[in-house]
């Protein structure tokens, strides 16, 4: 008897059953996960006939391949939005698909595993009735089916741009129907860029953005008594999870996960309106501490582009405190190398940077990014101590990681809450909580200006513009004199001049921004880029955000963050040219070309090596991360590596990715080192195109210690070579694998 039930036989269960996989599935999925919206169900509808009317009764070994993908993408959709809150948009192609990195990000299991297995499921079963069905006929569809998803797109597309809506984008759009619309938009920005021809447009007015502004009212009738500065930056905190911003911008969320902050926030200076300029650590690090917006695209992080000169970090504010007698030390729990902050934070002024080699004690929990959040604070603690026993002022600025994929909480927190996420966040806000009521028992806030704020924010789902939404509280020993509530448009870029103006010394003019302790007559321009959107305030009330088809929309808004705003219209064409042409300007105030640049990434260091590899990521040697290689250029790698010890050896491996996903180069997959034998490398390879968010990881493993004296990346203009494949080197020398 055959396993195939009967009903798998019919000659439409093919059809039935490839609408139960690309339309019933999915839009159970959609319901299930709460992402309700009437233009998510219609862009399923549409997506779902034109899969159909495109892959019904073609071979199944054609049509296979396809729903394979279309799968993979939508479990990724999913766990992106589960993880940091945005659905991909088309650049993430590249990595999405790539099982390491969705391993990395989910620390070996998905956050809704039901979601696979109903696709999955649903395949098989189409799968089932193709081959149950394959010797007969299957009926034919209606002449004119192709009309269905022609009018359910174009009616998705006319009641977008009829009343748009402000609902995330993973509720409005099937992942497919997003990429679909970006690249019609990218389509109609390149034929009207070619219908304008080679006109220049007028180079668009900066000095809103780049100026240092202090002309406010000061709050404070004298400069602050406080005699240190200490600045806690929690890793993806976005700023709806403090109450008082909450109330004061009558949002909508009110989940309340970090209550023991909150009511930290009710004694200090909060400033609601505060905006997070881009992603990533290290350009929200950059931001905050040098008094600038960092690349508000996916460039070569400005932190990395300043190793190459020594005038602008002079103006950055451990610089610039350090010069007026500060002792200035920073401290993070996860290991230093990682986005070169090993070399970027003592370039920028720290007197000592520590991370995660520094914590002798055993951190409480098991985290591949490094402590934990608790063990973090109970070391900071201690680290506190030992600057108090000195007798110079000091500034200390503190980075947590346990908020950071794939999220570390202890077992009874996962227990109490619905995710790994909310669980990680608990436990950093009793970890901060107990941080900051050890402080005021031990005086520390009796003459330190604190300032508690987050590197970037991991977004909420369904909370408007939260992947831009920071906080700022201010604990300062002049707190009565301060208001709760911040009036105004604050962000990161702020944070330098704010410190400097507290103190009464004197900013470089360099620095952008604002100052917290003063009052403005008058709104500010400010600009953010987050979740693949360009966003900028003029100040007078109007949001514009673009997307990276150079389509932008805007909105009558008071001030950047906020519940809802009113849609006043869209447009393309010159204008948008010139918003994007602003933000690259600002792009381009350290470097006015990423050509004939060096950066050299290895130092006199001695590395203790692990028994192996695990972690691409985590285990990474060296901070060349996220860099950009621009089109018709040539690239060079130079790496030498020694063994310390005489009898050890060590393994080398070193990798590239774009985009997260690894990307092939002609050299051994793994290298031995000696004392005796070092590795030394030397290769290049061609750009004919421009290449983002690029990285190298060097790994290693084995005994004892290495030293990385040599890790140079230059990049130059360059002719293209001849017959030669995009990242195949040029010229290799290299020890041999072993």
């Amino acid at each position: 008897m055959s396993i195939i039930p009967h009903c798998l036989r019919h000659p439409r269960a093919p059809l039935a059953s490839l609408i139960g996989l690309v339309l019933i599935v999915p839009l159970g999925i959609r319901l299930a996960l709460g992402w309700s919206a009437s233009l998510g169900y219609l862009s399923d509808l549409g997506i779902a006939s034109l899969l159909i009317v495109l892959l019904y009764r073609r071979p199944w070994w054609l049509v296979l391949p396809v729903l394979l993908a279309w799968s993979l993408l939508n479990v990724a959709a999913v766990e992106l939005v589960s993880a940091v809150g945005r659905l991909p948009d088309v650049a993430d192609l590249q990595y999405l698909t790539d099982p390491q990195f969705m391993e990395n990000s989910t620390a070996g299991s998905l956050a809704q595993p039901w979601v696979a297995a109903a696709l999955l499921g649903a395949l098989a079963v189409w799968l089932a009735s193709r081959w149950a069905g394959r010797a007969q006929p299957s009926p034919r569809l209606p002449r004119h089916a192709w009309l269905a998803p022609l009018s359910l797109l174009l009616g998705h597309g006319g009641l977008q741009y009829l009343h748009p809506s402000e609902a995330d984008q993973w509720r409005l759009f099937n992942l497919p129907h997003q990429w679909l619309v970006a690249g019609v938009g990218h389509g109609q920005t390149r034929l009207e860029e070619w219908l304008a021809g080679d006109d220049a447009d007028t180079p668009p007015p900066l000095a809103g953005l780049a100026r240092l502004d202090l002309d406010g009212r000061k709050l404070l009738d004298a400069p602050g008594r406080a005699r240190n500065v200490l600045i806690v930056a929690l890793e993806g905190i976005p700023g709806a999870y403090v109450g008082v911003n909450r109330a004061a911008l009558n949002g909508s969320y009110h989940e309340n996960l970090m209550p023991r902050l909150s009511a930290w926030a009710e004694r200090g200076m909060n400033t609601p309106d505060y905006v997070l300029h881009s992603h990533q650590t290290i350009r929200g690090l950059y931001a905050m501490l040098c008094g600038d917006y960092d690349k508000l695209d996916n460039g070569t992080p400005k932190g990395i582009e300043m190793l190459t000169q020594n005038q602008r970090n002079r103006a950055c504010l451990p610089a610039q405190l350090r010069s007026r007698g500060f002792a200035t030390h920073y401290l993070q729990g996860a290991g230093l190398r990682f986005m070169a902050k090993d070399r970027i934070m003592p370039h920028i002024g720290f007197d000592a940077t520590r991370g995660r080699e520094w914590f002798r004690k055993p951190a409480r929990l098991d985290f591949p990014w490094g402590m934990d959040d608790r063990s973090f604070f109970e070391g900071a603690l201690d680290y506190v101590g030992q600057l108090r026993r000195g007798k110079q002022p000091w500034m200390l600025t503190l980075l947590t990681v346990g908020t950071h994929q794939p999220y570390s909480a202890p077992a009874a927190y996962l227990r109490r809450h619905a995710s790994p996420k909310q669980a990680a966040v608990a436990y950093l806000d009793d970890a901060l909580g107990d941080f900051l009521a050890a402080l005021e028992r031990s005086g520390v806030m009796k003459d330190t200006l604190v300032i508690v704020t987050s590197d970037e924010s991991h977004g909420i789902d369904g909370v408007r513009l939260a992947s831009a939404w920071g906080f700022s509280l201010v604990l300062a020993p002049e707190q009565a004199q301060l208001p709760r509530i911040k009036s105004g448009v604050y962000g990161h870029v702020d944070l330098s001049a704010s410190v400097l103006d507290y103190f009464g010394f004197p900013a470089p003019k360099v620095l952008s921004g604002r100052s917290l302790f003063r009052d403005y007559d008058h709104g500010r321009e400010i600009m953010s880029y987050t979740n693949g959107k360009l966003r900028h305030h003029d100040g007078r009330g109007t949001l514009t955000e673009c997307d990276v088809q150079q389509r932008c929309r805007y909105y009558a808004s008071e001030g950047f963050i906020a519940e809802r705003a009113t849609f006043l219209g869209q447009y393309g064409g010159r204008h948008a040219r010139q918003m994007a042409a602003r933000a690259s300007a600002l792009d381009q105030s350290l470097l006015h070309s990423s050509l004939n640049r060096l950066y050299q990434f290895g130092s006199p260091a001695v590395i203790r090596l692990k028994a192996q590899v695990r972690d691409d990521w985590t285990d990474n040697l060296i901070g060349a991360q996220y860099l950009e290689l621009p089109k018709g250029s040539m690239t060079r790698v130079r790496l030498t590596v020694r063994s310390v010890g005489r009898e050890q050896k060590a393994y080398i491996l070193l990798k590239a990715k774009e985009f997260e996903q690894d990307v092939p180069l002609d050299i051994p997959a793994r290298m031995l080192v000696t004392h005796d034998k070092p590795l030394q490398m030397d290769f290049s390879f061609y750009n004919p195109e421009s290449r983002k968010a690029f990285s190298f990881h060097l790994l290693g493993y084995g005994r004892g210690a290495i030293e990385v004296s040599d890790f140079s990346v230059i990049t130059a203009p360059a002719e293209p070579p001849q017959a030669t494949e995009p990242l195949e080197p040029q010229a290799v020398t290299a020890a041999k694998s072993s």
